[in-house]
């Protein structure tokens, strides 16, 4: 707090300007010197926005620092009577202030206010004192006061008259009396044992009713104002005849004690006065003597029984005591007067009042714990303990009340606060008195929790697994990662992007960074890529940003884009020449279809049938193996060449299919050995690529041995008999037609050769003698050969 005086404001317009002048400055130093409370003086009725201080020089503090501080001045009570303008730092009164209404029965009248600052949070007190200004006269409560004196009263008899009312104060308020001039009575001024004034009426010189029946004498009642005010009262003085007894009370002061919730016509006290006189002269009536106005509202004197009841609301905390002298008159016209106290006593019937003086309604998450939150002031009116209070907090939330000066509070907070959790707080502070029958009130605060960005983005999965069609178009979307963020605002808008990895090729697609689809940039071909990995990030708008990252994999699905292609027979060979003996039976393998398809699943599943043959019934093929063998027995009804189509199809959709064309040759001199051979000759399924170098080997062998054949032949030819040669598919006749040669049957070769399958073999067989049935003689120039049926029974055992 601060001292200060205004030298200026205090004193009075005739005093010595040079002394005003010397005073300011020494008030100037005080304010200097670190006291702790301003105070200030502001005479009465002064206009309104009349000029109070200038705070900003009084405290030293800049211009600037009163608006980036966000002072501002709050008053004690309801009502608001100062104003601070933050541009200026001069405090002005809001309105014309009345000392007699604010401080109605204070001598002194002193406005308390508080001056706060935030940034950092500071309170300086101070005071304004109302000085008096002389605006009110004194006032009598009857303008005509009547006096009933017998003649009987001795000189310097006296007789209370009834004071008047000044709600001036100090030297403004009632100063002086004074009475008309008259030979028979003077005025007396006294105080009371409380300090009140009393007014007396002194009997100078002794009355003669016959020689005047009444006196009128002017009273007047003078205040010590500048220029003084006065206010007169007429007293008549009725001389009356002797009455030798006066009225006398019981005791003369009356002290009671009232609760200040009393009802109306409730028994205060009952006044009693006795005159042993008789007739009118002994009826005693009562009548109050002294007593304010508010007194006379609050309580009600019956005159003929003395009781004084209850007539208003009283208050303690208005007043805490009335004081009032009631009088007695009997019927002579002679009174007494007795006093009576009244004591006020307080009960607990205000609830305590809170009022915000400064509020923070939104605070960060990361506010650390102990953030003042807001401060606000608790007031109760009444005494004791029932002035007494104290706060709470209700429920169970993360903030504390922190007592700090003049029944000031601070909300604080007292741990660390979560916005995702809670996003605002309706604080209600409940203040409680400690008065027997405990009243309270309650006020809410709204606070609302602001966002920082502290949860990264999360990913609804840590894998997200995608499919494509191949051959698919550019910029297809094929799906959508999704990251949330707990946060609000900013910081809970989610960005996507793929992480770079050097040394990576430039992936196949590509993330939204609004909302995370996934696209796929150009076509994508099943056989080259299959599937595909890449890492994707979920950044938020924070600052710093928040990122998590989750991966994307794309499964790209085959699609029938490839036809089955032929490993044998070649593509490019016009006709693959298979060889079919005469008497092949049902079953026999002639050949076996190879084709592969670059494909998947059912798309690369194949299936073979016979599209178009020289006999149709002669041949059938594996639907799933390829393999073309005999439908039934071979005729010689058949024809020696036969021409097949196998159509090779996939299963996908719309499948696609390829046709492999066979030459097949049916031919004589074809043994049941060689027929066996060819038989339990195992067929091999193709084994990708090695399958077509087998094949190109077998050729090239087969074409060696041809010719290596053919050279033994002719060498050994003895006889000039020319031999028949044919080339495929042309073979020579069977053994049995070519007896007409030149070589002896004994050295006649017979080479079999089992075409279709990779795995086909050359089998070198012994000499081959011609089989007779039993019971049939050889022909001329041939024996029946001994070994024929063991040669046919070890053929299968020969070397390749």
């Amino acid at each position: 707090g601060w001292h200060f005086w205004r030298a200026m404001a205090c004193g009075r317009r005739r005093g010595d300007r040079k002394r005003q002048v010397i005073l300011f400055v020494l008030c100037i130093c005080v304010c200097q010197s670190g006291a702790e409370t301003l105070r200030y003086s502001l005479p009465e009725e002064m206009e309104r926005d009349s000029f109070v201080a200038n705070i900003s020089k009084d405290l030293g503090v800049p211009l600037s620092q009163l608006a980036a501080r966000k002072a501002r001045v709050v008053s004690e009570g309801n009502k608001q009577l100062f104003r601070l303008n933050q541009n200026t730092g001069v405090l002005t009164a809001k309105e014309s202030l009345d000392r007699e209404e604010i401080c109605p029965q204070s001598d002194t009248c002193t406005l308390v206010f508080k001056i706060f600052f935030e940034n950092p949070l500071q309170l300086i007190r101070g005071e304004v004192e109302v000085r008096d200004v002389n605006d009110n006269s004194p006032v009598f409560p009857q303008k005509e006061m009547v006096l009933e004196i017998l003649e009987t009263a001795s000189p310097g008899s006296r007789f209370p008259l009834e004071s008047a009312q000044d709600k001036d104060v100090g030297i403004n308020g009632l100063q002086n009396y004074s009475l008309g001039p008259n030979p028979h009575f003077s005025l007396a001024l006294g105080t009371g044992k409380d300090g009140v004034k009393y007014l007396e009426l002194v009997l100078q010189r002794q009355l003669d009713r016959e020689e005047q029946e009444e006196l009128n004498l002017l009273l007047t009642a003078t205040d010590g104002g500048s220029p003084p005010r006065s206010g007169t009262a007429q007293v008549r003085v009725v001389v009356v005849d002797a009455n030798d007894n006066i009225p006398a009370f019981e005791r003369e002061t009356y002290e009671v004690r009232l609760a200040e919730n009393s009802p109306l016509e409730q028994l205060v006290v009952r006044v009693a006065a006795s005159d042993p006189d008789e007739g009118s002269y002994g009826e005693v009536r009562y009548a109050f003597a002294q007593a304010s106005e508010r007194s006379r509202q609050l309580f009600q004197l019956n005159p003929t029984t003395g009781e004084i009841r209850v007539a208003g609301k009283l208050d303690f905390e208005e007043a805490t005591s009335h004081k009032m002298v009631v009088k007695a008159t009997d019927g002579g016209g002679l009174s007494a007067h007795c006093k009576v106290q009244v004591e006020v006593l307080d009960v607990n019937d205000n609830a305590p009042e809170i009022a915000l003086t400064s509020l923070t309604a939104s605070i960060p998450e990361d506010a650390p714990p102990r953030t003042v939150v807001a401060l606000f002031s608790v007031r109760d009116r009444d005494s004791g303990d029932n002035g007494r209070t104290e706060c709470s907090i209700d429920g169970d939330l993360p903030f504390s009340l922190t007592p700090t000066f003049d029944d000031y509070y601070e909300l604080r907070t007292t741990a660390a606060l979560d916005r995702e959790r809670t996003e605002e707080y309706n604080i209600t502070i409940t203040a409680t008195d400690w008065g027997k029958k405990r009243l309270s009130s309650r006020e809410s605060i709204f606070v609302q929790i602001l966002d920082v960005n502290d949860n990264p983005p999360e990913f609804t999965q840590e894998v997200y697994t995608m499919s494509v069609t191949e051959n698919n178009s550019p910029m297809l979307r094929i799906g959508r990662m999704e990251a949330t963020d707990a946060d609000a605002g900013k910081n809970a808008r989610v960005s996507y992007a793929l992480v770079r990895q050097e040394g990576k090729e430039q992936p196949e697609v590509s993330v939204s960074a609004e909302n995370g689809d996934v696209y796929i940039l150009r076509p994508l071909d099943y056989e080259k890529v299959r599937a595909f990995e890449v890492s994707v990030r979920a950044a938020d708008g924070g600052s710093p940003p928040l990122s998590a990252q989750a991966v994307l994999r794309v499964l790209v699905r085959d699609e029938n884009d490839n036809a089955p292609v032929l490993l044998y027979p070649p593509p490019d060979s016009s006709a693959a020449g298979e060889l079919v003996p005469r008497w092949a039976p049902s079953g026999y393998l002639v050949a076996k279809v190879v084709a592969v398809d670059a494909d998947a699943g059912q798309n690369a599943w194949l299936s073979y049938e016979l599209a178009k043959a020289t006999e149709p019934g002669l041949f059938r093929v594996g639907l799933h193996s390829g393999e073309v063998r005999t439908a039934r027995a071979v005729t010689e009804r058949d024809a020696v060449r036969q021409r097949l189509i196998v159509l090779v199809r996939d299963r996908g959709q719309p499948s696609r299919s390829a046709t492999a064309t066979l030459a097949v040759a049916l031919v004589d001199g074809f043994s049941e050995a060689h027929l066996r051979v060819s038989e339990e000759a195992p067929a091999a399924e193709p084994d990708g690529p090695l399958t077509l170098y087998l094949i190109a080997s077998l050729v090239c062998v087969s074409a060696l041995f041809l010719a290596t054949a053919v050279a033994a032949l002719v060498v050994k030819v003895r006889r000039g008999r020319r031999g028949q040669t044919e080339t495929l598919p042309t073979f020579p006749a069977t053994a049995t037609e070519s007896t007409a040669g030149s070589l002896p049957r004994s050295y006649i070769y017979d080479v079999c050769f089992a075409a279709g399958t990779v795995n086909s073999e050359f089998r070198f067989l012994r000499p081959l003698f011609p089989c007779f049935p039993a019971g049939l003689p050889p022909g001329p120039g041939e024996q029946r050969s001994s070994v024929c049926s063991q040669d046919a029974a070890n053929l299968g055992g020969e070397g390749d």
